[in-house]
């Protein structure tokens, strides 16, 4: 008999905020808590959608430390320490490290001079080959204005402490040299992180999913990853139509007029979060708060 697949589900988490925009203690613990109990792998903090870029370091800080109480050996803990040059990232690996992350996650900075292929090659390698903890690069492709070029992705990905990718970039080409990639570095763990794709990357053969909003859809995904499982794509391409028209009713469309926000109200109207205050303050508009309210009554944590 074949063996049932097996398929990792992680969670890039929003972060809680007070008013003031401090972390929420009591909402983190909330928030993993319902991670765990949503069958979650693990975890990744302070990224986009849990807005690290935005939040101060001590906020990061608390953020992981508290994730980490709460978490245990339950789940995995992947934090982002992008920053603009190799000592910068190495300081902030180091932070989450004694904060309790068990991963270090590299995306594309924002600000880098003269970024000439090889030299962006060479801070993704310098930081990740230095790095004392596993790296997972989260590769954002053409989304970003400085990125690893594809032909030269494999370089990073095959680095021996590189040991996950999630893969947002949304690119046939990207996906197909991480699949090589992982050819030769046999630990590495491929997941998706469009959550508009789940069953397309599942099908060309990614390990898993990891991506923004999993909290507020998990029994949806659980249920795609059950069907994949199975091998019943059918009713998993239908699952994953389900799951999206939930979070572009959430998000706001395919426009995402509402992202974070719509999210975040929802999290609240399902009790995981107190507030909806965010950083980057996007709209909330009528058509988003009375989908959340609606979908939260249903589906609550």
């Amino acid at each position: 008999m074949e063996a049932r697949r097996e398929i990792k589900l992680w969670s890039a988490l929003p972060t809680p905020l007070h008013a003031d925009l401090t972390v929420d203690d009591a909402s983190v613990e909330r928030m993993i808590n319902a991670s765990i109990e949503g069958g979650m792998n693990g975890v990744f903090l302070a990224g986009t959608c849990g807005e690290g870029p935005w939040l101060p370091e001590r906020e990061k800080e608390r953020l992981i430390r508290g994730a980490k109480t709460v978490a245990g050996d339950r789940l995995k803990l992947a934090a982002q320490v992008t920053d603009n040059s190799v000592p910068r990232m190495l300081d902030n690996i180091d932070r989450a490290a004694k904060s309790g992350a068990d991963m270090a996650v590299i995306s594309s900075p924002a600000t880098f001079m003269n970024a000439t292929s090889d030299r962006v090659v060479a801070l993704f390698a310098a930081a990740v080959k230095a790095s004392p903890l596993p790296v997972a690069i989260y590769d954002l492709g053409g989304h970003r204005p400085v990125m690893i070029p594809e032909e030269r992705l494999r370089e990073i990905y095959e680095l021996p402490n590189v040991v996950m990718v999630k893969d947002s970039s949304g690119e046939v080409g990207r996906r197909a040299e991480a699949i090589r990639a992982r050819e030769t570095n046999r630990e590495l763990v491929l997941l998706n992180g469009d959550e508009f794709r789940a069953v397309e990357y599942l099908e060309a053969g990614y390990d898993g999913c990891l991506f923004g909003g999993a909290i507020a859809v998990m029994p949806l995904l659980q249920r795609i990853v059950s069907l994949v499982a199975d091998g019943d794509w059918e009713e998993a391409r239908r699952a994953d139509a389900e799951m999206r028209r939930v979070l572009f009713g959430l998000y706001g469309g395919e426009s995402i007029e509402c992202w974070l926000t719509g999210l975040r109200h929802c999290l609240v109207k399902q009790g995981v979060f107190e507030t909806d205050a965010s950083f980057l303050g996007y709209p909330l508009t009528e058509e988003c708060r009375k989908f959340g309210e609606t979908y939260a009554a249903e589906n609550g944590h």
